[in-house]
């Protein structure tokens, strides 16, 4: 199998030590390396105690083959662009049940129209995770609400919707919530 963990693991700023340590139980820094190598086998188990540790989704430390990277041209920060001193790539994220999509028309608040914001459902007893982000709320015959998730009391969500001047709205107990994880911009 052909991993990502070393790219992954690099783009996150971690070390060997760094990533065996936050390991559930605890590794050496010399098994994460034979890891990312491929001198060990990386099991499934293996796969998904790292991933833990990286804060990713264990499908994304697997290359396959029909889901190319990007190679990374330069690193942008604050003294301007550079060539990355290692070569590294991004893949491009994998669809996931939990994820829900939603497409602005018109400008509105800090989103363009033609922005794609990627949303995580999130069922009623993981709203506290969604708490000052963005949030898309279900809401009776097919409709919407989307807005700042303010905060939330007795399962009544207390949400400021996007733009000037817009007055925060309340929605009680919804069957679940999508937080914005991604926004995708075309340029």
């Amino acid at each position: 199998m052909i991993t990502a963990i070393r790219e992954v693991r690099r783009a996150k700023g971690l070390t060997l030590e760094e990533v065996g340590k936050r390991c559930d139980p605890p590794t050496t820094a010399q098994t994460i390396g034979r890891l990312e190598t491929g001198t060990r086998t990386v099991s499934v188990g293996w796969l998904n105690r790292i991933a833990k540790a990286l804060g990713v989704e264990a499908g994304d430390l697997v290359k396959l083959p029909d889901r190319p990277g990007i190679a990374v041209a330069a690193l942008l920060g604050p003294d301007g662009a550079h060539a990355p001193k290692r070569e590294a790539v991004v893949v491009a994220p994998q669809p996931a049940p939990e994820l829900v999509a939603v497409k602005v028309e018109a400008s509105v608040g800090d989103y363009r129209a033609g922005d794609e914001i990627w949303c995580e459902r999130l069922a009623p007893d993981a709203f506290a995770r969604a708490l000052n982000r963005d949030i898309l709320v279900p809401r009776p015959a097919g409709r919407y609400a989307f807005g700042r998730l303010l905060g939330r009391e007795d399962g009544k969500l207390h949400i400021l919707p996007l733009g000037a001047g817009a007055r925060q709205q309340v929605y009680a107990d919804p069957p679940w919530i999508a937080r914005a994880v991604r926004l995708v911009r075309s340029l």
